[in-house]
């Protein structure tokens, strides 16, 4: 089972050794990266589903609500169909998780029926709720590229006017030792860019 939710209130330690934010905000944002090892053990329905719910409240283009979660827990008959769908080195450590999860998303407005434009950002958006959430917690919540999209597509029945997105790997945390080799020197929060390489004032500028 989950332990109770950590304390969102400071950088874990595990953070703080590798991450200095550059201005005050919530440390919720900080604590959130991308750990790979997992226990392999089960998580019941409300242990994992408020990481959905969080990303149901995303903002999005006309209220379009363009994202959509395909799953399977480890206990269902379709576990087995999404790990077949990631690549060789995703396998290696996902099918410790457990749950995956395919995310799509809708092109077009519900309202008109024409593309919509931001489609992918709006559900980035729905993505980052879920991955927050799940730090909140103290669960592993790792987005991966690294899979199938053509057979996710249509192993999974995704409509022609949705496209898929990413794949989602969702676990209780285990030590990085249970990691292949080569994993456990990377099973570490990773830094970001300075801001002023991220944000410009004025138009787009070359940094030197």
């Amino acid at each position: 089972m989950q332990e109770s939710v950590p304390d969102r209130d400071e950088l874990r330690d595990e953070v703080a050794k590798h991450r200095t934010p550059e201005y005050d905000v919530d440390p919720l944002f900080v604590n959130r990266w991308s750990p790979r090892a997992m226990t392999g053990e089960p998580l019941d329905d409300e242990e994992f589903l408020p990481l959905f719910e969080a990303a149901r409240w995303a903002p999005s283009a006309f209220n379009n609500q363009h994202w959509r979660f395909l799953y399977a827990s480890r206990e269902d008959e379709e576990w087995d169909t999404f790990v077949d769908l990631l690549n060789e080195g995703n396998q290696s450590w996902a099918t410790d998780a457990a749950v995956l999860a395919v995310i799509v998303s809708k092109t077009t407005f519900d309202h008109n029926g024409e593309p919509a434009p931001v489609h992918s950002f709006d559900t980035g958006a729905a993505w980052e709720n879920l991955a927050l959430e799940g730090a909140r917690r103290g669960l592993a919540v790792h987005g991966m590229a690294g899979f199938d999209y053509e057979r996710a597509a249509a192993e999974l029945d995704v409509p022609e006017e949705f496209a898929v997105e990413a794949m989602v790997a969702i676990g209780e945390r285990a030590p990085a030792e249970t990691l292949p080799d080569e994993l456990q020197e990377r099973e570490r929060p990773s830094d970001r860019k300075p801001l002023s390489e991220i944000v410009h004032q004025g138009g787009f500028r070359n940094q030197e």
